[in-house]
């Protein structure tokens, strides 16, 4: 067995040695690998910088909540009027509709409510410090129809606490992490037990979800419609926006600066269709429609219905000066698996980052006058700003 684990580690860093050192490519994933351990440096010092700031905020709300309830204390009508309101206005999905009135500690509520939300907006108003007594004079309706004041979409968001929110702060994140990745452990190491597994698939679970900060079903892409993976991206062109927008406009054009695009049909009416490479020599096709075109200004697409990859992006243009301009790209899809698909997809090289990163410098490129092919091999180091590109033409 020793023997086997040493095999295996000098395979391994044999491939590593391998990987780094390519004479051809071997520039370029240093380069990454070194941008990817300082980004992981700084967003770590980032993170532990939050989780000290957060840590320390509840332990100062926890002392004043504690304080406080001790202490007796005394304000005005006014101010307790303006409690209530923000208090109730989570529990009623027309807060505007509903006066709130206060003399003495009593708080007097008037005005059309939904039936649903009276026991709720008075358990609430009556739960704010400092209210003696809640006097309900609430119209209360079981409906909408014919009332003015309950027309239009309401929204009762209510209140969220720990880990019912949406984004968890840096301290329930740390806390997920822990506990799940403990349970993780704890089950594996008691596989007979079908309890224990199911316990390691929920730590799991939870360990993501406080690593990402990301809804599970985003993670694993079920229900998360285009929104899995989003990717960001800002490029600077030396070129008029004009004749930026006209190349983006031109989709039939990606194939030439974008490499795992093979084709793409314009349909008419704002419709096309994309043949992209997909994993071990597949190809994956969808159909895409325009949603907003404003010349030099705005581009945006989203891909149609029943598509095996949901996506949609945005393209905002905006000119510097004369021959200059910027592009804001923002792109959202939905891999098979979701994020953690994105995330494995990362690891076996198959970054859509990276490559959208390596397509707009070919872009770049193209927009420039410069002769290029989505063959070429494009490497890039950035220091204080300036993008320093080598480039790799593939013979035709």
């Amino acid at each position: 067995m020793n023997k086997l684990w040493t095999a295996l580690a000098g395979i391994g860093a044999g491939a590593a040695i391998m990987y780094t050192l390519d004479p051809q490519t071997g520039r370029r994933r240093r380069a990454l690998v070194r941008d990817k351990v300082t980004s992981a440096w700084n967003k770590t010092g980032d993170a532990l910088g939050s989780l000290s700031s957060d840590v320390s905020n509840r332990a100062r709300g926890v002392y004043s909540e504690t304080t406080s309830r001790v202490r007796r204390e005394e304000v005005s009508d006014e101010v307790l009027a303006e409690r209530v309101r923000s208090r109730t206005g989570r529990f009623a999905s027309h807060p505007g509709s509903i006066e709130t009135t206060v003399s003495g500690g009593r708080v007097t509520l008037r005005g059309p409510i939904l039936e649903e939300e009276v026991d709720d907006v008075l358990r609430a108003a009556g739960g704010v410090r400092g209210v003696v007594d809640v006097n309900n004079q609430l119209e209360v309706h079981r409906d909408s129809t014919g009332v003015p004041g309950l027309q239009g979409p309401g929204k009762r968001p209510g209140v969220a606490w720990g880990f019912t929110r949406y984004n968890w702060s840096p301290t329930h994140r740390v806390l997920a992490t822990g506990v799940g990745s403990g349970l993780a452990v704890w089950g594996l190491t008691r596989r007979r037990n079908p309890a224990a597994m199911l316990a390691s698939l929920a730590g799991m679970a939870f360990a993501v979800r406080g690593a990402t900060n990301r809804e599970l079903s985003r993670i694993v892409g079920i229900g998360a419609g285009r929104n899995a993976v989003t990717i960001h991206k800002t490029m600077t062109f030396d070129a008029p926006v004009e004749r930026v927008f006209e190349l983006w406009d031109n989709y039939e054009n990606f194939p030439k600066f974008m490499s795992n695009v093979k084709e793409v049909r314009d349909l008419g009416g704002g419709r096309s269709h994309w043949v992209v490479s997909g994993p071990a020599g597949t190809s994956v096709e969808w159909d895409a429609e325009i949603t907003r075109r404003v010349p030099n200004r705005v581009l945006a697409w989203k891909s149609g219905p029943g598509s095996l990859v949901q996506h949609s992006g945005i393209v905002q243009f905006r000119p510097l000066h004369e021959n200059r301009s910027t592009v804001d790209v923002r792109l959202s899809y939905n891999p098979v698996a979701g994020a953690m698909g994105h995330v494995v997809a990362s690891l076996f090289g198959a970054d859509p980052k990276t490559e959208l990163d390596q397509d707009l410098q070919r872009m770049q490129q193209l927009v420039e006058g410069e002769t290029v092919t989505a063959g070429a091999t494009t490497t890039g180091t950035t220091t204080g700003g300036t993008t320093t590109r080598t480039t790799r033409r593939s013979k035709k």
